[in-house]
């Protein structure tokens, strides 16, 4: 189970690190942590093919490297950044190729120096994302790739994502307690920020497909595919150009 730490206001100030207790779990098709997985794949189909020989790309929160397979054969050097170091060596076995433990809110990189920065389903889980997408537009070069996801800040994401995700005892259940409804992501304010920092995001939703869904339930399918949806009241993603 994660352990709630945080400051008064009862809001978590190192939720990422938690996944020091279920590094192992990484890479297990029905553990707590494979939907991440399902995510990754849908992210990695938003990163264009590197157009020179020394473009790199920076997975922000990349806990144990599920992206790492998918952006394999893109033509990246693969780098990661996260709080948690037993997963960042995760994500050394799996497709990264220098990681850095490091608070995402002050990212470690020279300004302008990565191709592609993507950063999934940690800005839900930190008290400033907003901090966050302004670092990850600050170190992505002009011309290059922003490609974020996490939760909207709504009624229907907190059923989806807590009272039903959270209960219902179905395979790659997260633990409860995962999500705290307080720091989901507005969008309009996510579109802003990034804005003011030379990137229009264009945003769009995500949910699993919902027969993959049953299959996966009943354990006859190891991986559900993510589909688009126009709805972005519960997961979406954003993807833009820095200009």
């Amino acid at each position: 189970m994660l352990t709630h730490k945080g400051d008064k206001s009862g809001i978590r100030s190192d939720f990422i690190s938690d996944y020091d207790d279920l590094a192992d779990q990484w890479w297990d098709p029905r553990g707590p942590l494979a939907p991440l997985g399902w995510i990754a794949r849908a992210r990695a189909g938003f990163i264009p093919v590197a157009g020179h020989e020394q473009a790199r790309l920076l997975d922000i929160a990349c806990g144990g490297g599920l992206f790492g397979p998918h952006a394999a054969g893109k033509g990246y050097r693969v780098f990661g950044v996260d709080l948690s170091e037993m997963s960042l060596r995760e994500a050394l076995r799996h497709g990264f190729d220098e990681v850095v433990r490091a608070d995402i809110a002050r990212l470690p990189f020279d300004d302008e120096s990565f191709d592609v920065v993507t950063a999934g389903q940690c800005l839900e889980h930190v008290p400033d994302p907003f901090g966050v997408v302004a670092e990850a537009c600050r170190v992505l070069r002009p011309g290059g790739t922003l490609v974020v996801d996490t939760i909207a800040d709504t009624k229907v994401a907190r059923l989806v994502s807590i009272t039903l995700a959270e209960n219902v005892p179905l395979p790659g259940r997260p633990p409860r307690g995962t999500h705290d409804h307080r720091l989901f992501v507005n969008r309009e304010r996510l579109t802003g920020v990034a804005r003011e920092h030379g990137v229009e995001l264009e945003l769009l939703g995500l949910r699993p497909r919902l027969r993959e869904m049953a299959r996966y339930a009943a354990g006859r399918l190891e991986e559900v595919r993510m589909v688009r949806t126009k709805s972005t009241s519960v997961l979406y993603l954003g993807v833009g150009i820095k200009k």
